[in-house]
C-alpha cells in the first residue's frame, strides 16, 4: 500500500491542503450573504454559480493543462483561486461574489483535473484501488477539517477568507517540489448519451437527481442550520458530521450492493434519505440533529457511486470510463440546479428553513418510485456479472480514469442486456 502512495504523496498532500482551504467556502459564503441581508434566492444563485464554474472548468480546463503542462496549470488555477478567495474579504457585494464563485468553480475543476490525471498516470492495475481510496480520504478529510475555520471570523470577519487563501496558496508547494514526472493529458473517451440512458436509466437518473440533492445541501445547509438556532461552531460541527457520515457509510453500503441486486440498495438508500430528510425538515434539534445529519451524509454521499456502479454493470468494459465521465457531468448539472430549487422551496413556497430538506425529500421519493418501476419491468444482473463497487469522487470526468472498473476486462458482452 505504501509503495503505491509514496510516489504521489505530494499530490495527496496538495489536495488535502487545498480542500481544507476551499472546502468550507460554500458554507462561509452562504452565512455571510445571509448576515448581509441577502434573500435565500440570491444565496442559492451564488451557490449555483460555483457549480456552473465546475462544469465549465471540467469541459475547458483540460486544454489549458495540455498547453502549458500540469505544474504550470496547477499553479495558475491555485493562484486564481487564492486571489478570488481574498477578494471576498475586500468587496461585500452579492453580484460580485457570484462572479467570484464562478471563477472558484473553474479553478477547482482545473485543480482536480491536474491532480486526478496525474494520479491516474501513476496508477497501475494493482495500485489503482488504493490510490483512489487514499485520494478520497485526503479530499474528504480536508473538506471536513476546513469547516472548523468558520468560527475564526468572530473577532474579524476577513480572517476566514485570509486563512482559506493561505491554505489554498500552500497547496502549490508540494506539487512544485514533486519529483514525479507530470503526465501527458489524454483526450477523454466519449459515449453517446442515448446509449448510456438506454443501458441504465436508473443509473443516469440517479446521478442527476443525486446532484440536485447534494448541490442543494452544499449551497444552503449552512442557512438551514443557522435558522434552526445554532451558532457558528455548531454549524461547523454539523457540516463536518455530515461529511464524515458520508465517508463512513459509503463502503459498507457499496459492499452490500455487491452481494445483492444493486437496484434494491439504491432504492432503499433513496427511501431512507426521504425519511431522514423529512425528519430534518421538521426541525429536529439537539443530538438528533447531528445523528440525522450523519445518516443523511452516509446515505446521500453513497448514492452517486452506487448509481455509477449500477450503470457499469450494464456496460462493456470499453464503455465504462466514458460513461463515468458523462455521469459526473450529469451530476454537476444537477448540482447547479439544486440550490435554486431548494431556495425556492425555502422562500417562495413558505416552507422556511426546513424547505431545504423537504426539497431533497421530494427528489428522494421520486427516485425511489422510479427505481421500483425499473425493478418491476427489468431483470437483475446476475451476481457473478456485477462489477465491484468503488467509492468515486464527484469532481471531474478525469476522476473516472481512476475507477478500476473502467479497466477491468469484461467477462461477457453486456450491450443487449434486458435489465437496465
Amino acid at each position: 500500500m505504501l509503495q503505491a502512495i509514496l510516489p504521489v504523496r505530494s499530490l495527496l498532500i496538495a489536495i488535502f491542503v487545498m480542500m481544507a482551504g476551499s472546502g468550507f467556502l460554500s458554507t462561509l459564503i452562504a452565512l455571510r450573504l445571509e448576515r448581509g441581508g441577502s434573500s435565500t434566492i440570491v444565496i442559492g444563485t451564488v451557490a449555483t454559480a460555483y457549480f456552473i464554474g465546475l462544469i465549465m472548468g471540467a469541459l475547458k480546463a483540460a486544454s489549458v493543462v495540455r498547453r502549458v503542462g500540469h505544474i504550470r496549470a496547477f499553479a495558475v488555477f491555485v493562484a486564481l483561486h487564492s486571489t478570488s478567495t481574498l477578494t471576498y474579504a475586500l468587496v461585500d457585494q452579492p453580484a460580485l461574489w457570484g462572479v467570484l464563485r464562478l471563477i472558484d468553480g473553474i479553478c477547482v475543476a482545473g485543480i482536480f483535473i491536474c491532480i486526478e490525471s496525474w494520479l491516474n498516470e501513476s496508477a497501475d492495475s494493482k495500485s489503482r484501488g488504493v490510490l483512489l481510496a487514499t485520494y478520497m480520504i485526503a479530499l474528504y478529510s480536508g473538506q471536513a477539517l476546513g469547516q472548523f475555520l468558520l468560527s475564526t471570523g468572530q473577532s474579524a470577519p476577513q480572517i476566514p477568507f485570509e486563512m482559506a487563501s493561505v491554505l489554498i496558496s500552500l497547496a502549490i508547494v508540494p506539487v512544485c517540489l514533486t519529483k514525479s514526472v507530470a503526465p501527458i493529458l489524454q483526450d477523454a473517451a466519449s459515449l453517446p448519451f442515448h446509449r448510456l440512458f438506454e443501458a441504465s436509466p436508473l443509473g443516469v437518473a440517479g446521478a442527476g437527481f443525486t446532484g440536485l440533492m447534494l448541490g442543494a445541501f452544499y449551497g444552503l445547509a449552512a442557512i438551514f442550520v443557522r435558522r434552526s438556532g445554532l451558532d457558528l461552531q455548531s454549524t461547523a460541527n454539523f457540516m463536518t458530521t455530515v461529511i464524515l457520515g458520508g465517508v463512513a457509510l459509503q463502503w459498507p453500503l457499496g459492499r452490500l450492493s455487491d452481494r445483492f441486486d444493486r437496484r434494491h440498495i439504491i432504492i432503499v438508500c433513496f427511501a431512507a434519505t426521504f425519511i431522514v430528510s423529512i425528519a430534518l425538515g421538521m426541525g429536529i434539534k439537539g443530538l438528533w440533529l447531528f445523528l440525522l445529519g450523519a445518516a443523511f451524509g452516509g446515505l446521500a454521499f453513497a448514492l452517486y457511486p452506487l448509481c455509477v456502479a449500477h450503470a457499469n454493470d450494464r456496460l462493456t468494459s470499453s464503455e465504462r470510463v466514458a460513461a463515468s465521465s458523462q455521469l459526473v457531468l450529469l451530476y454537476s448539472v444537477g448540482a447547479a440546479l439544486g440550490p435554486l430549487g431548494a431556495a425556492a422551496a425555502m422562500e417562495q413556497l413558505g416552507a422556511g428553513a426546513g424547505g431545504l430538506f423537504y426539497f431533497i425529500a421530494i427528489i428522494a421519493i421520486v427516485m425511489m418510485v422510479f427505481g421500483l418501476w425499473r425493478l418491476i419491468i427489468s431483470d437483475p444482473v446476475p451476481g457473478t456479472e456485477q462489477q465491484d463497487f468503488q467509492i468515486l469522487p464527484r469532481t471531474t470526468p478525469v476522476a473516472s480514469l481512476l475507477d478500476p472498473a473502467g479497466i477491468a476486462p469484461s467477462s461477457s458482452p453486456t450491450t443487449n442486456r434486458k435489465n437496465r
